[in-house]
């Protein structure tokens, strides 16, 4: 740690905490009832996803798994289709899995340190933070985007934290700061300074409780911090979807858990047109009606996906399609219990709008 942070420690706590009593959020779903397991499940949703959008997976989610035991003892499929929408579908698989880990490994109970929850399936050091702070009361930093947001302007913090040496001196900083004792309010005042005062952009810098110290606001650059990712240009890959009808089912096969919409419910997917043509005439079937729908592209954190959506229509079902994978005919109304990727939904979707399965 440098020796000459701007804010002593005790006094940014007491203006941080002074701000939240004030004017920090205390009514979110999560924020009621508390516990490690809603606390748990909400960080996990909120990674890369605002809190408005949460909100309503959040309440659905614990209608539905109320307790961390209903949620280990629950197919996979249930915990997709309830995660359908959110994206980032590892999180749901490792959310499942880690609920199970901690049912069967440690009780039913989370474990009281950093250190065990950081163990667990999908938890990372901020996120087992966030548990242990303010669900147990135990003194943790967090580094969730709101906090490194706060803490790159308040230091003027060089480079992209996701750099290792820049995510370390980051985590000093955390630590130094966090409250040994009014952890949990603390760790929850920290994240809504990020959220509510210090946002992305046109931060709310002259009511900021800490703006007197923020190096980054008085530079007059509070929105340089923190720095972007080197950027570089996304690639852009194409596939080709087979929506395979008959008479009132779809055929759809689930995906292998690595890789992308993870042990969701897809279309079967082929790399070029005539890859799909080659498993229709494969398909020892006759094709009654084939259309191609209108493509569109789905932007992923790394690249572009473009989807040729192909619907046909069959006169009888297939010997085989895709062999190998786990594959299901399923009506409209069993399709609506699956978990299905956003982009899947869409085309089902504008099927049904289209014309009725028949």
């Amino acid at each position: 740690m440098n020796s000459d942070l701007i804010q002593n420690a005790d006094s940014l706590r007491a203006r941080v905490l002074d701000w939240y009593h004030q004017f920090g959020r205390k009514d979110l779903p999560w924020q009621q009832d508390i516990s490690p397991y809603r606390v748990w499940v909400s960080e996990i949703m909120l990674q890369q996803t605002q809190v408005s959008t949460v909100i309503p997976y959040f309440e659905r989610f614990m209608g539905r798994f109320p307790t961390l035991q209903a949620l280990a003892e629950s197919p996979q499929d249930e915990v997709l289709q309830h995660w359908s929408g959110l994206g980032y579908y590892a999180r749901a698989r490792n959310l499942h899995k880690c609920a199970q880990t901690v049912w069967a490994e440690h009780g039913g109970a989370f474990p009281r340190s950093v250190a065990e929850l950081s163990e667990l399936p999908g938890i990372g050091r901020s996120t087992a933070g966030a548990i242990a702070s303010i669900s147990m009361g135990i003194a943790a930093p967090i580094l969730d985007g709101n906090v490194k947001r706060v803490l790159t302007r308040l230091h003027a913090v060089a480079g992209w934290p996701g750099d290792k040496k820049v995510a370390d001196q980051l985590w000093r900083i955390a630590e130094h700061y966090t409250h040994p004792t009014h952890t949990r309010e603390y760790t929850q005042a920290m994240m809504d300074l990020g959220a509510t005062l210090c946002t992305r952009s046109k931060p709310a810098c002259t009511v900021c409780p800490l703006v007197d110290g923020c190096r980054g606001a008085a530079q007059g650059q509070a929105t340089d911090y923190p720095h972007s990712k080197p950027k570089k240009d996304k690639p852009v890959r194409q596939t080709w979807m087979l929506m395979l009808q008959h008479k009132e089912e779809l055929l759809l096969y689930r995906r292998p858990e690595q890789g992308i919409w993870g042990g969701l419910w897809s279309f079967p997917e082929y790399p070029h047109a005539d890859a799909l043509q080659d498993a229709l005439a494969l398909s020892g079937t006759k094709v009654q009606h084939q259309a191609a729908l209108a493509p569109f592209r789905h932007t992923f954190s790394h690249y572009h996906l473009d989807i040729h959506p192909q619907h046909v229509v069959l006169n009888r079902k297939p010997r085989a399609i895709m062999e190998g994978t786990e594959q299901v005919w399923y009506n409209e109304g069993q399709i609506t219990q699956l978990g299905l990727a956003a982009p899947i939904k869409k085309l089902i979707h504008s099927l049904h709008q289209a014309e009725p399965i028949k």
